[in-house]
């Protein structure tokens, strides 16, 4: 484990030092108050710290509310201090330090206040890990591995207030996988799925860094285009068509041919997110009922 030891008192210092190490730790000493808080707010800083309560530049506790105030993540902070009056503990756990060690130290105590720490940062890192999971899970398709239908709609939401405020283009397509209940019918719902999986992979990397898309239900899938007139936008929804159907899926024994197609629609100044997408669901029909694997355009999508 990565620690930082804050101490001014060089012979404490270098005994810390030295059995953190010999414990099998990888330890960053420095000698201010300053200088801990400075290291323990970057970025790849350690994850636990050993501060002196009094230091020049800033004391433990004032490092500690330092460190609560502004660093990116969780420092677990051991005060090491020969105090241990009431006020002295009532202080250090109002500046939220996590555990303390008395001067002069006992090596056994140590091993067992840093097993401890261990113990609470590796619980905390596991927290934050199913917390960021089922952050993933609430804003993404699981099949697609696209934004859901929701998100998809509240980035179209804050891209309209955007293109109005600056004054920008901006455009929608709506995508529809052709005959995909025959995929399903033909090679049962797991090749299905896997259509499904690689038509959305195939669509993300048609777009442009800016863009963004989202399964908007069942096999219907919708873009958002920003800073595109819809000239341009049906430009990248033909490059999209192509990359859905130009090559056929690889399913092993019998590669699946499949197409999609693609109602495009400019947005204006009386453009809601519901507008847009009926206008690009307009444009969408009329790619269906023209052939399908194509491309339509709507140039008004506000609905009167």
């Amino acid at each position: 484990m990565r620690i930082l030891i804050a101490d001014d008192d060089r012979v404490s210092q270098r005994l810390l030092e030295g059995t953190l190490t010999r414990l099998g730790h990888d330890v960053r000493s420095v000698c201010t108050g300053t200088d801990a808080a400075r290291a323990l707010l970057e970025p790849d800083a350690p994850r636990l710290a050993i501060l002196d309560w009094m230091m020049p530049g800033a004391d433990g506790l004032a490092v500690c509310r330092t460190v609560r105030a502004q660093a990116p993540h969780y420092v677990y902070v051991i005060l090491l201090t020969a105090r241990d009056r009431p006020e002295d503990m009532e202080a250090a756990a109002a500046a939220e330090t996590d555990d303390f060690l008395t001067k002069p130290f006992d090596v056994r105590e140590l091993r067992g206040r840093l097993k401890a720490a261990e113990r609470i940062l590796d619980l905390q890192e596991r927290l934050l890990e199913a917390q960021d999971a089922l952050r993933y899970e609430a804003t993404h398709d699981r099949l697609s591995e696209l934004w859901n239908r929701g998100m998809i709609l509240d980035h179209l939401d804050r891209e309209l207030s955007r293109a109005r405020r600056e004054g920008q283009p901006l455009a929608v397509a709506l995508a529809d996988l052709d005959h995909f209940k025959q995929v399903n019918d033909s090679f049962g719902h797991s090749a299905g799925d896997a259509v499904l999986r690689e038509a959305a992979s195939r669509m993300k990397h048609a777009l442009r860094d800016i863009d963004a898309i989202g399964r908007y239900g069942g096999e219907e899938f919708l873009i958002v285009l920003p800073h595109c007139p819809v000239e341009d936008a049906r430009g990248v929804a033909e490059r999209v068509r192509e990359a859905v159907g130009g090559t056929p899926i690889d399913m092993g024994a019998e590669p699946i041919r499949t197409s999609v197609s693609l109602g495009v629609a400019g947005a204006d100044d009386a453009s809601t997110p519901t507008s847009i997408v009926q206008a690009a669901d307009e444009a969408l029909y009329r790619a269906k009922s023209a052939g399908r694997d194509r491309v339509e355009a709507e140039f008004h999508s506000a609905v009167t």
